[in-house]
């Protein structure tokens, strides 16, 4: 019809396909072609689908198959993991620590954990880094690198390491670095994947939340088809750490995985006692309760779990802060000076915690006390000044 009305199609193609544009028959056989692999890409699709369908009754007498953790309430095995951490923390050193500890039969962070074999894949730290992480997490172990048969490691510092393609209408499709993984899976028969980290992996926009349950869903197709657990490690946003949630991008990505981690320093009052601090906090879990806690320290190059606070010791630390609070408060109110419990610049668990005979108290350790403190009726909120500027202050009950 283009041609009857006088179109000239040579010239077109040339201007809008190329100089080596198809012809109208090419193009209709290439048309031809690509119809017939998508009707065969849908009769496939079509195929999977129905058989996989069961009915509930079909269940009836089998066995329950039992929940596999690699980690136990923390890290379930054959699905998706997503560890966080801000920039610094050591999540990489965090997690490498967990293959070495698959991989050596050794607990992790004073947890059991699955035994077998483990892969490491890091976007971020070259062969070198890898090298002088593991010679002091094995010297921590009081192992040698000789050991570590069942781990294996591959940098991609510096080289392309997408594992998808946004494709045309938003489509996440396989890179040949996600085929290569795939090889590797199918050779090592790892128990464990880490894939160090999130924004070197994932093409997309992370505010994007089908691509976010797209790139969820292809890791977890790796930890199904190969039965292994997927930690990916992810930074969080400035939102996120400001929060304590850890969370980044679209509500995706913590919707879509099983199990969410968060490795942050610990900062109490805007303060950080101590910079090798850490701790590790289970933020979401569809397996298991969250809030769980795991305190821990920087030492020689590792991250060593620290020894549980037992209750002899919380009712030491409680008692502690009672008596210091009681010394301060006698102390200030010998001096003429008040505070009091509401904040301001006379907060009481504030200044306090700044005094030099403060004890190394801190102000939530303070608070607590004056809280119990208040209930026990061993201090009171007193009223002090004129009628029309009364004012709350803290004290003793003699």
């Amino acid at each position: 019809m283009a041609r009857d009305r006088g179109a000239k199609l040579d010239e077109i193609g040339i201007k809008h396909g190329g100089v080596n544009a198809p012809n109208p028959q090419n193009s209709a056989i290439v048309q031809s072609a690509i119809y017939a692999e998508h009707v065969a890409a849908v009769a496939e699709q079509i195929s999977r689908f129905q058989s996989g369908i069961f009915r509930a009754c079909d269940l009836d007498g089998q066995p329950v198959p039992e929940r596999v953790w690699h980690v136990h309430d923390l890290i379930p095995a054959n699905t998706v993991t997503l560890l966080s951490g801000d920039g610094g923390t050591g999540k990489s050193l965090c997690a490498l620590q967990l293959a070495v500890s698959t991989a050596l039969q050794r607990p992790w962070l004073g947890l059991a954990v699955r035994h077998g074999k483990a892969v490491y894949l890091s976007a971020e730290d070259d062969k070198a880094e890898l090298h002088r992480r593991l010679a002091d997490i094995t010297r921590a172990e009081n192992a040698t690198l000789a050991d570590l048969g069942d781990l294996t490691l591959r940098s991609l510092a510096g080289e392309d390491a997408l594992l998808a393609i946004v494709a045309k209408g938003g489509t996440l499709r396989a890179t040949p670095l996600l085929e290569a993984v795939k090889q590797l899976l199918e050779r090592d028969c790892p128990d464990l994947l880490v894939l160090d980290t999130l924004a070197d992996y994932f093409p997309g926009n992370e505010n994007d939340r089908a691509q976010a349950r797209q790139f969820i869903g292809i890791l977890r197709g790796l930890a199904i088809n190969h039965r292994c657990a997927v930690v990916m490690l992810a930074h969080p946003s400035v939102a996120g750490m400001a929060s304590g949630t850890g969370t980044s991008g679209s509500t995706g990505w913590n919707n879509s995985v099983r199990s969410r981690l968060y490795l942050s320093r610990v900062v109490q009052d805007g303060d950080q006692q101590n910079p090798d601090a850490r701790v590790l906090r289970t933020m979401k879990s569809n397996y298991s309760s969250i809030g769980g806690e795991i305190a821990m320290t920087w030492q020689n190059g590792v991250f060593v779990a620290d020894a549980p606070v037992t209750g002899l010791d919380r009712m030491a630390a409680s008692a502690k802060a009672e008596r210091v609070f009681l010394a301060l408060l006698r102390m200030f109110a010998e001096q003429g000076r008040t505070v009091n419990h509401a904040g301001g610049s006379t907060y009481a668990p504030k200044v306090f915690a700044e005094h030099p005979k403060s004890e190394g108290m801190t102000k939530r350790a303070l608070r607590v006390a004056m809280d119990a403190l208040l209930m026990t009726g061993k201090i009171r909120i007193a009223q002090s000044g004129p009628p029309s500027k009364r004012r709350a202050h803290l004290e003793l009950v003699e």
